[in-house]
């Protein structure tokens, strides 16, 4: 069964691991029905910043704009199996774990999270703050799973993408999509 999946991207300093996991989508299409992205303002600033490039513009899948509520994934009808928030700020985190919903993001994590259906954040920040550590708590509880963007060294990456492909991997692994990838003790 080939899944549908939200991508929201924050501002969060990680673009690498937005645009790594939106090539491994790419790659993956035959699981996939569906990809929708949101992503912020900030997010594009940063992946400019970090990345040097505007690539997201090339990316053929169908963004969403913060406000659209019309999105198919800002109702539990839509049924989207999966919503990865990759990196996903600390701001963003608090927002969900606050079950705010005053955007299509975190509307959508909202939606996610009540249709008991997959919710993924990929914080990246440190150190962490007792509120950082509450708020993963609240959104655990509620049923998403936080992976830090924490890379492993298992494989010997050589270079950069290599080392956050290894973030990007473990996040396809939660999304439940077939990937190629280093496995332990293989």
């Amino acid at each position: 069964m080939k899944k549908k999946i939200v991508v929201a991207i924050t501002g969060a300093s990680g673009a690498i691991y937005a645009k790594l996991l939106l090539n491994k989508l790419h790659l993956l299409e035959s699981q996939i029905e569906e990809v929708g992205i949101i992503m912020s303002d900030n997010a594009k600033e940063v992946w400019q910043f970090e990345l040097g490039d505007k690539s997201y513009e090339q990316i053929n899948f169908t963004f969403y704009g913060k406000s659209n509520f019309m999105a198919p994934f800002a109702s539990g009808s839509a049924k989207f199996d999966t919503m990865i928030v990759i990196p996903c700020s600390m701001g963003t985190l608090g927002r969900i774990a606050s079950g705010l919903s005053d955007d299509l993001l975190t509307r959508a994590a909202d939606v996610v999270l009540k249709e008991r259906r997959k919710l993924i954040l990929v914080t990246r920040e440190t150190p962490l703050n007792l509120i950082h550590i509450n708020n993963m708590k609240t959104v655990t509880e509620a049923g998403g799973i936080i992976c830090p963007a924490s890379p492993s060294f298992y494989n010997k990456p050589q270079t950069i993408e290599e080392v956050a492909e290894t973030v990007v991997n473990r996040v396809l692994d939660l999304a439940e999509l077939q990937n190629d990838s280093y496995r332990w003790g293989k």
